[in-house]
């Protein structure tokens, strides 16, 4: 398999999630854990993503997730609406491979880009989105954050009962964490990004994903006195449970 994934919205992701973690098989080494310093060039990630692709199609490299930071910049996934970057000189614009929309990358927000081989585990695309959402719940659980699947739309989002909706008789909403993957021969890239401690009005230049109607959010938004390290602590110990062996033993 070659090509952008978009998102499933068909129903029943959580049931999906709920029965089946994504477990390589047996024998599998761990999964390689790299954590960058400082920010990280968009145009450097992707090209090192390809490589590292390509490398464990051959069966040269381990699988990988790489957690970064970069600079200010938006992406276009290949769904991405021209008329969704309301801002398009505030920021570097990337076209990208990965499914979805525009989202926006920058300080303060983790990206854990993910190169796992599916054919050591499953081939099956929905489950592999299902999993990647309950590697998001599973992180945010750990901080007393309930993160929830909406089926109509991306993302892992939060309920601020305290704020104002902007859809009569619904709470408000805010989005914490977006997914957009690609896949090439069955090993994935691209990956997820959880909002720590961004300067959330730099999504002021597009429509995030498309939604206009529900905002963002992120940890130190919601009152939480967590760090990048706790964070990514929290990603790995999540990680484990739902996708087996990373890191350090």
């Amino acid at each position: 398999m070659s090509g952008p994934v978009p998102i499933e919205k068909s129903p029943a992701r959580d049931a999906i999630a709920a029965s089946n973690l994504f477990f390589p098989a047996d024998g599998s080494p761990p999964v390689e854990w790299r954590i960058a310093d400082g920010l990280t060039d968009y145009d450097f990630a992707v090209a090192e993503m390809e490589a590292r692709a390509a490398a464990i199609r051959e069966g040269t490299a381990y699988e990988l997730v790489w957690l970064v930071e970069h600079p200010p910049l938006y992406t276009a996934g290949t769904s991405a609406d021209p008329t969704d970057l309301v801002a398009p000189d505030r920021f570097p614009v990337f076209q990208t491979g990965r499914g979805g929309e525009y989202t926006y990358h920058g300080p303060g927000q983790r990206v854990a880009y993910v190169m796992l081989d599916l054919k050591r585990r499953r081939e099956d695309v929905r489950a592999f989105v299902a999993a990647l959402e309950e590697w998001i719940i599973r992180t945010l659980d750990r901080f007393n954050v309930k993160g929830e699947r909406r089926e109509d739309r991306v993302g892992v989002w939060v309920v601020r009962p305290e704020k104002p909706s902007t859809i009569p008789g619904e709470p408000a909403e805010d989005k914490i964490a977006a997914i957009g993957i690609r896949l090439r021969k069955w090993v994935s890239f691209h990956g997820i990004a959880i909002n720590h401690e961004p300067d959330l009005s730099h999504y002021g230049g597009i429509v995030p994903c498309g939604i206009a109607d529900h905002g963002v959010t992120s940890l130190v938004d919601l009152g939480l006195p967590v760090t990048m390290h706790d964070l990514d602590v929290a990603l790995l110990e999540a990680f484990r449970e739902v996708f087996g062996p990373a890191g350090n033993a």
